[in-house]
């Protein structure tokens, strides 16, 4: 089940499948398929999916180099807390750590506190993430978010 997570409202974010269809995202059976120019402005689209009893984060953003990118909404020193992170600019910041990493560095920089890579796809206007990318990183989401 697809699921997204819209703008902070401080830290927590509201999620609604409704704003996943409304910025034209869709779901195949192996893929989430997300419209490069819902990713236009520039804002980072927060996303969800469920998989085996666990709501999976992830986001995906156009940076100001213009490069399309994807990322678990968690790193690999906070995501005991998970509590994802927030946009600010062209910058994303952990919500529990309040580290700030470039948007122009997600998924090249890995490690520590930096947004977890994503590997993804581009083709025919869309991003195509792999379902079995997003579910590798269930690990990340043993708690739920409060």
């Amino acid at each position: 089940m697809l699921g997204y997570t819209g703008v902070f409202d401080g830290l927590l974010k509201k999620s609604s499948a409704e704003g996943a269809k409304a910025a034209g995202v869709t779901e195949t059976a192996d893929a989430v398929k997300i419209p490069l120019k819902a990713l236009d402005p520039g804002k980072a689209l927060f996303l969800s999916l469920e998989s085996e009893g666990r709501r999976l984060y992830y986001f995906a953003l156009k940076s100001k180099d213009g490069a399309y990118r994807a990322a678990l909404d968690t790193c690999d020193v906070c995501f005991r807390t998970n509590r994802g992170y927030r946009q600010e600019g062209d910058q994303m910041v952990c919500n529990n750590c309040g580290q700030k990493f470039a948007c122009d560095k997600v998924g090249e920089v890995k490690g520590g506190c930096n947004p977890h890579p994503l590997a993804h796809k581009e083709a025919a206007g869309v991003m195509v993430i792999r379902k079995v990318d997003i579910v590798a990183g269930k690990e990340y989401f043993a708690r739920k978010r409060s």
